[in-house]
């Protein structure tokens, strides 16, 4: 299992919201690609790295992330906003080694198809839950579909994986819903990657026991509440074996 330090910009800061509502910052940092470097000193070798104002239609950080992307040598997954072909093919050809589509992927199915056709496993998909119902448009909307309903109907999709996020517990150092996350894993055959909660080193063993491909840490980081150099020692270095050679190559 990889756990990937969450870097999310707003406003050209790096900040970390309390259950995803943009009115309730509780860390704004002025220069990511300080805190994307110290990351990865760390001992992460992967990073998560998401345009909130993209994501909430308020704004975009799209020169801030191509300047994380060329920061540092490790393995990044970006996401927010991601709603169309040029925006999916600037991240990629920024160096970004997976995209996250969240919005645009339920509401087009055909284009999420195409897209992962055009980009195999290197388009994840973000599944934003609030009480097991998936959300959209930066996490303001609720669907009618439950998580593992939707999960079921991309099986067969080429995705790098799928990331699931618990927006009711993001931000709020209360842990995860532990039944949940492992229903979401059980749910599917593709990687699920886990986010919204994770406080504990306890919280990422039963993660990796469970059998997550990774999780996204973000308040717990941020805050110390979890010791940085003892998650990055057992689950920073990046042991993703996705094969993403001929798509990189196309670069």
């Amino acid at each position: 299992m990889i756990a990937a330090p969450a870097v999310d910009l707003r406003g050209g800061r790096c900040v970390q919201l309390v259950g995803g509502r943009p009115e309730a910052e509780r860390v704004s940092l002025p220069d990511p690609i300080a805190v994307a470097e110290r990351w990865y000193e760390s001992g992460f070798a992967t990073l998560h790295l998401v345009d909130l104002d993209a994501a909430l239609g308020a704004g975009d950080n799209m020169s801030v992330l191509e300047r994380l992307l060329a920061a540092t040598p490790a393995v990044t997954q970006v996401g927010g906003g991601i709603r169309d072909d040029a925006r999916a093919e600037r991240l990629l050809s920024a160096g970004a080694d997976r995209i996250i589509v969240g919005t645009r992927a339920l509401d087009d199915a055909d284009w999420l198809e195409r897209l992962c056709d055009r980009f195999p496993r290197r388009v994840m998909l973000a599944l934003d839950t609030r009480d097991g119902v998936v959300l959209r448009r930066g996490w303001r909307e609720a669907t009618e579909l439950g998580l593992i309903e939707y999960m079921e109907r991309i099986g067969t999709l080429p995705l790098a994986g799928i990331l699931t996020t618990d927006v009711g517990r993001e931000g709020r150092l209360e842990g995860i819903d532990r039944l949940a996350t492992a229903a979401a894993i059980r749910g599917t055959d593709h990687p699920v990657w886990i986010s919204g909660g994770v406080t504990t080193t306890d919280e990422l063993k039963y993660l990796e026991s469970a059998g997550a491909a990774g999780a996204v840490l973000g308040m717990a980081l941020y805050t110390d509440t979890l010791d940085t150099l003892e998650v990055a020692r057992l689950w920073g270095p990046d042991t993703d074996t996705t094969d993403t050679t001929d798509t990189k190559d196309d670069k």
